[in-house]
């Protein structure tokens, strides 16, 4: 979990007005040139702002800073016990800020890209067991885990349809968040999706996910909206598409009812559909495709979590297999 940033307090030291302004013209620039979503440039902002505060507290102009005096603000942070996920973003927005101070002509300085973050120890995602999954996606089913019937709500066929779209395509949260009815291709078995940097997507769904989404679409739907419209597949009880953080809660919710280990987030969905394919003799390029991964390499981590597709490619490929 990222470290918050300290915010401003009352009486604290304060930043750079021009400083501060090249800020947000920085963001408008992601936003306008490279479609940054609102999640990265709320981040940029946050760390930004951390670091015209740190300046304006050391009497340095954050416009002029040496790379002796970023590596010192770096070491704050650690000293801080930040975590080195949060120190490595931190740099990567300096030097992305930097890098847009050099190229409007604002400064010809770049004391940020010489610097090199802490180095982090790379972890595994976390994949759900099929087990588990069974157990995650009968919560809000026709059907408890036992087998037994039980009459769902208009929010349950809501929240089975969405836990089914999450494991069937590998989407994203905000990708589900964002999801427009009118791309939602039943007869064609498909999605549109508009991942990072507004890029679109087609993904297949299976036959299973396919009807609990037009169960949902077709009789829980309507009643949420009642009179209302809403161009978002996913809508709340209040007839407002989904948000992202209404969608996290809901899955703590189903995590906490199927007694599953409540640290997983929606993203371990993700993770479990491109491991599960990849297990079933998927291509390493189809998955990229469909995850919208923009590099080979991204997607290459899943191949570590499925060791017994490795072993049927080393049994095939060995001579002596």
């Amino acid at each position: 979990m990222a470290d918050a940033a300290p915010s401003p307090e009352d009486g604290a030291e304060p930043v750079d007005p021009r400083a501060q302004n090249l800020v947000e013209g920085f963001c408008d620039a992601m936003r306008v040139e490279h479609n940054a979503s609102v999640h990265t440039l709320r981040a940029y902002r946050i760390d930004l702002m951390d670091y015209l505060r740190w300046t304006a507290r050391e009497g340095i102009d954050p416009l002029a800073a040496t790379h002796k005096q970023l590596r010192r603000y770096l070491g704050e942070l650690d000293r801080a016990q930040y975590s080195r996920t949060t120190i490595n973003r931190r740099l990567s927005a300096l030097r992305s800020f930097f890098r847009w101070l050099n190229v409007t002509n604002v400064t010809d300085c770049d004391p940020a890209s010489v610097l090199q973050g802490p180095r982090q120890q790379k972890s595994l995602p976390h994949v759900i067991r099929a087990a588990d999954m069974v157990k995650l996606l009968s919560v809000y089913g026709k059907r408890d885990a036992a087998g037994n019937p039980r009459t769902q709500t208009p929010v349950d066929m809501r929240n089975l349809a969405l836990l089914e779209f999450l494991y069937a395509c590998g989407a994203r949260v905000s990708e589900a968040s964002g999801l427009a009815t009118s791309n939602v291709d039943f007869e064609r078995g498909q999605v549109k999706v508009f991942g990072k940097g507004s890029k679109e997507r087609i993904i297949p769904l299976h036959d299973l996910a396919l009807s609990s989404m037009r169960t949902y679409l077709l009789l829980g739907r309507p009643k949420m909206l009642k009179d209302r419209e809403s161009e978002f597949f996913f809508v709340s009880t209040r007839g407002n598409g989904m948000t992202t953080d209404a969608i996290r809660k809901m899955f703590k919710e189903a995590l906490r009812a199927a007694g599953l280990d409540e640290t997983l987030s929606p993203h371990d969905m993700r993770h479990t559909f491109a491991t599960d394919l990849l297990d079933g003799g998927a291509d390493l390029r189809s998955v990229q495709e469909m995850l919208g991964h923009a590099s080979l390499s991204t997607t290459q981590i899943y191949t570590h979590l499925s060791p017994s597709r490795l072993k049927q490619v080393h049994h095939r490929a060995h001579p002596r297999g």
